[in-house]
């Protein structure tokens, strides 16, 4: 008998057309516009670059995905930075979030 499931995972739903724009434009008013928004278009052009020779979307959905959830954890992170706490035994958010594309 197979250990492996008999059914894939269903993947998550992607993301609007316009949710691309609509991040960049949050990217654009945040505090740190100056260096997420040249990183987000970095990441963006790397995943565009990908589409064009896999014939997927998968990589600009994943560049989407992951801005989001930088963006959702933001405030977090500066309300732990501004506390003061110690962060020289932190996790780099790559290795949460995965790696870059």
């Amino acid at each position: 008998m197979s250990a492996q499931p008999d059914h894939a995972p269903a993947s998550p739903a992607p993301p609007a057309p316009t949710t691309a724009a609509q991040l960049l434009a949050q990217l654009r008013g945040a505090t740190r516009a100056s260096t997420w928004v040249p990183a987000f278009e970095q990441d963006w052009a790397w995943a565009l670059e990908d589409s064009r020779h896999s014939y997927s979307l998968s990589p600009l959905h994943d560049v989407v995905r992951t801005w989001q959830a930088r963006l959702a954890a933001a405030p977090a992170v500066e309300a732990f930075l501004a506390g003061g706490y110690d962060d020289s035994d932190g996790v780099d958010l790559a290795d949460v979030l995965g790696t870059r594309l």
